[in-house]
């Protein structure tokens, strides 16, 4: 229960006591429950495309992506603009880590935040109200294994902070029990189709992971956040793709 209270607490911003002492051990193992969480979350944004159903698409939208970023506190919103500050340019590791750790925002973090927002933005208000409710599911518990996927397949890229724990004691158990969970999901609401959908939104996220790590040897909390962004968007736009095309 500690390690599933630790992964709610970092992941959204409901308030939880978890009784001390917390090991490094249990920041790795509460990767477990990242899905899980995720399952939390698409469950809050499902209900609320339900209950908005009467309204416009674009009301509906705009209330989903709202509460989507309170729900987190915007964390993950926060490293994408760090890490589109810090990678633009043809930076060199140690000024791209200098970047990421300026807690002022840049024109490219700040570009970057508002054209990700804006996508999934237009995205969301054009699904029926018939498929929404599952991509969003979908797209909270994907975005979520993604990071479970960063931790355990690079190393900190950083010689200190919290996260490096989270990578260094990222369990194998977590990575497949995850990838599983959410595969089944997609196969739940989808069928094969969702297999499809899966797969295909894993390729671009291992692209950029492996860029990632090419740039600066590892990941950091900042690129873990952007890869989440980054794994949002492709569910979304390949789901209202696969959507057109069926």
């Amino acid at each position: 229960m500690k390690r599933f209270l630790i992964a709610l607490q970092f992941l959204t911003i409901i308030p939880v006591k978890i009784k001390p002492p917390i090991k490094k051990e249990d920041l790795g193992a509460s990767l477990l429950y990242f899905p899980l969480v995720g399952v939390l979350i698409g469950g809050v944004l499902a209900l609320c495309a339900v209950v908005l159903a009467p309204f416009s698409a674009l009301f509906r939208a705009a209330v989903i992506l709202i509460i989507s970023v309170l729900i987190t506190g915007g964390i993950h919103l926060d490293g994408f603009a760090d890490t589109c500050d810090a990678f633009y340019g043809n930076n060199p590791k140690d000024k791209i880590l200098e970047i990421m750790r300026d807690s002022h925002i840049g024109a490219m973090g700040a570009a970057g935040m508002v054209s990700v927002l804006l996508l999934k933005f237009s995205i969301i208000a054009g699904f029926s109200e018939e498929l929404l409710w599952r991509v969003l599911i979908l797209t909270a518990v994907f975005s979520r294994w993604s990071q479970v996927l960063a931790c355990r397949g690079a190393s900190y890229a950083r010689e200190d902070g919290k996260g490096r724990y989270f990578m260094e004691y990222a369990t194998k158990q977590a990575l497949l029990s995850g990838f599983f969970f959410t595969a089944a999901l997609f196969y739940l609401f989808f069928k094969l189709e969702g297999f499809v959908l899966f797969f295909a939104s894993l390729l671009p996220v291992l692209l950029l992971l492996q860029y990632m790590k090419k740039r600066i040897g590892g990941m950091t909390g900042d690129t873990i956040g952007a890869l989440s962004e980054f794994a949002e968007v492709s569910i979304l736009l390949l789901a209202f793709f696969m959507h057109l095309a069926y």
